[in-house]
């Protein structure tokens, strides 16, 4: 297959990407393609500013398989692996990192080409957690070179991450073009080669460039995310992960300061006064107890020091606000003595041990709300968000303290871990 075959095979595969997968195509689309010297590129490979590929990897590879190549470098730059390494040994990373990203692909549609690494029970899982479950003596090589880390490997000792000792000396290397910051241009332009053997391999990036990629990054998975999302194509894993990645990035403690004081702060009003008081308005400092509903998850899933550590930040915040709270215990059903009514001054913690350990159905506490004729300022829910919600939503804010990545249907939900 000549090099023009393989240009536009490449670009065929892209365009089906843009049209069926558009989230996937459209972070593709970023990603400039260049032939790479097959003596350091055996199969794909992404510095995070192109895709570089070794042509006769491609030529053998299906359509479907090299949609799933060009989604899978993409994927990697999105999540901004380049990013988030730090300490952590560089094959064992870049293995958890084909992990994480794999099991995305495949679940969305995509044939994975041989030597992709796929196991179940890394599905939804990101780099960093599948990491610690790595062996330090893992056999297993990723299928394409991550090559924005300048710390090199034992050639020996990674059969996909050969090609390093072509580097000694800083011969064969790319020098840096002078366009925008990363290096990537905007319009990604067409398949390019630099030499009749392909381009050589870059330098790796500075930490310069590796926060000014993560942020370029940041903003494309955020408008492909919103471009795919207006065309109804991205749902399940996908969707769940771009949604844990844009999530506020803010400490739980400062998030959950920040809601509560919305509902619950002074005020100026300037209602007219009595006749008796003379008849000038003047501004006078107005002061009203909040009213609380605070609910927790006793199903199991949460320790008793989480939850301590929970009511402790509500307790330093309710003095603040001058709330009144009540808290209610549930898993399937309320918890008996319940509910317990703490005042502003009096301190807020758990009053005694919870059975728990069933089920999770969070009904019964919305029920108790309505059945008392109450409205709250607000209620807070500590939980993993496993469970049975109520179809509509109160008519009033709940805010869903979560620990796990479970989504909620409704309210606003800040993440604990």
């Amino acid at each position: 297959m000549g090099s023009e075959d393989i240009e536009t095979k490449l670009a065929a595969a892209r365009t089906r990407l843009i049209l069926d997968k558009p989230f996937l195509g459209a972070l593709a689309l970023r990603l400039p393609m260049v032939a790479a010297d097959p003596k350091w590129c055996q199969t794909t490979a992404t510095d995070a500013r192109s895709f570089y590929y070794n042509p006769d990897y491609i030529a053998a590879l299906s359509l479907e398989q090299t949609q799933f190549v060009l989604a899978h470098e993409a994927l990697h730059c999105a999540l901004s692996h380049f990013h988030r390494r730090q300490h952590r040994v560089r094959l064992r990373w870049d293995v958890a990192c084909d992990f994480a990203v794999n099991p995305l692909l495949v679940r969305d549609g995509l044939k994975p080409p041989p030597g992709a690494l796929v196991l179940d029970s890394f599905e939804g899982m990101t780099a960093e957690e599948i990491y610690p479950c790595i062996d330090d003596n893992n056999t297993d090589q990723p299928m394409d070179r991550h090559i924005y880390d300048g710390e090199d490997v034992d050639p020996t000792s990674s059969g996909r991450q050969q090609g390093d000792e072509e580097r000694e000396g800083g011969q064969g290397q790319q020098p840096r073009d002078g366009g925008a910051p990363g290096g990537a241009p905007e319009d990604a332009g067409q398949p390019q080669t630099d030499s009749p053997s392909g381009a050589a391999q870059p330098q790796p990036l500075t930490a310069g460039e590796r926060e000014t990629l993560a942020a370029q990054w940041q903003q494309r998975l955020a408008g492909a995310a919103q471009q795919a999302q207006q065309a109804g194509k991205l749902g399940g894993l996908l969707a769940r992960m771009v949604g844990d990645l844009l999530q506020p990035k803010l400490p739980w403690r400062m998030l959950l300061a920040r809601f509560m004081n919305q509902v619950a702060r002074d005020d100026y009003s300037y209602m007219r006064p009595s006749r008796r008081e003379g008849s000038m308005i003047l501004p006078s400092l107005r002061s009203a107890q909040a009213d609380i509903v605070v609910a927790l998850d006793t199903s199991g899933s949460v320790s008793r020091e989480e939850l301590a550590d929970f009511l402790a930040e509500i307790d330093a915040l309710k003095g603040q606000l001058r709330a009144r709270v009540t808290l209610l215990a549930c898993d399937s059903k309320l918890a008996e003595g319940g509910p317990w009514r703490f005042e502003p001054w009096e301190e807020f913690k758990l009053p005694g041990e919870f059975p728990g350990g069933g089920g999770t159905d969070f009904g019964p506490v919305f029920d108790w709300v309505e059945s008392e004729g109450r409205q709250p300022d607000m209620l807070l829910y500590f939980t993993d968000a496993e469970g049975d919600f109520p179809a509509a939503e109160p008519p009033y804010p709940v805010i869903w303290l979560v620990k796990g990545k479970a989504p909620v249907p409704w309210g606003q939900r800040i993440q604990l871990n």
